[in-house]
């Protein structure tokens, strides 16, 4: 078996850009988290934020209830089931990995920070850093990887054109749970922060890992061995013909 490698969810010529992106967005995660732990009310900022935005009406109400169903389970599953299929339907599996591991690791780790943190909304509700806006910035994030993969496009656009992608999905995300009182509004800056800090350090490990799988698969013959081979119908009869015919002869 000689396995072809897919191409890399994280070309090597990006990784030092995306590296520095995650270092900056894991401090500025830990600065808020530091800064806001065990807090149950609105800052000031905070504030100002949810009042400009409290209380949107139609249409832009039902938009915000539509991105949210996006962070929420139902609406995660579907999502990231129609990216993987359009993955498996480009023949790169490598990237439906990369897609189920990035938002499993992202939402995992919002998981893992609440309780960590201890700020809560609306009671004992754990709201830093908010899963749902971690969530779509990372698939958003992923999605414009991909694509900027198929592009061609490298360097300093690549890295803009994922960037870009990501503080939309982030800002449209968090304005929805601003806007619905579902958090704070650093609660929704956390959650982007987590998606740029994890996403970089899964596209490395899964590139990593499917590289030394084809390593070793490179490394097998292309067909088992004769001994490895169960012997042809035709060439046991062949063989018991030629058996009789000896007998025969004596």
């Amino acid at each position: 078996m000689t396995g072809r490698p897919g191409p890399a969810v994280l070309p090597s010529s990006l990784r030092l850009w995306f590296g520095l992106i995650a270092c900056l967005a894991a401090l500025g995660l830990l600065v808020l988290g530091v800064a806001y732990a065990d807090e149950s009310e609105p800052r000031e900022s905070d504030a100002r934020i949810f009042a400009a935005v409290d209380g949107v009406g139609p249409p832009w109400r039902h938009v915000a209830v539509v991105t949210d169903f996006l962070g929420e389970p139902a609406g995660a599953v579907l999502l990231v089931t129609a990216v993987v299929t359009g993955c498996l339907l480009l023949r790169h599996p490598r990237a439906a990995v990369f897609v189920v591991t990035g938002a499993g690791l992202t939402v995992g780790t919002t998981t893992l920070l609440k309780p960590v943190v201890g700020r809560t909304i609306h009671g004992d509700n754990l709201s830093y850093p908010s899963g749902h806006t971690a969530f779509l910035t990372a698939v958003a994030l992923m999605v414009s990887l991909l694509a900027a993969g198929r592009l061609r496009l490298g360097g300093a656009a690549c890295t803009a054109f994922v960037f870009a992608a990501g503080l939309v999905a982030g800002a449209t995300m968090g304005w929805a749970q601003v806007a619905l009182g579902s958090h704070y509004a650093t609660d929704t800056l956390g959650g982007w922060c987590t998606a740029l800090a994890v996403l970089p350090v899964t596209a490395w490990l899964v590139d990593r890992t499917a590289d030394r799988l084809n390593g070793r698969w490179a490394g097998l013959p292309a067909h088992p061995p004769d001994e490895w081979t169960a012997d042809r119908p035709s060439d046991r009869r062949a063989e018991r013909r030629a058996d009789a015919g000896r007998q025969q002869q004596r």
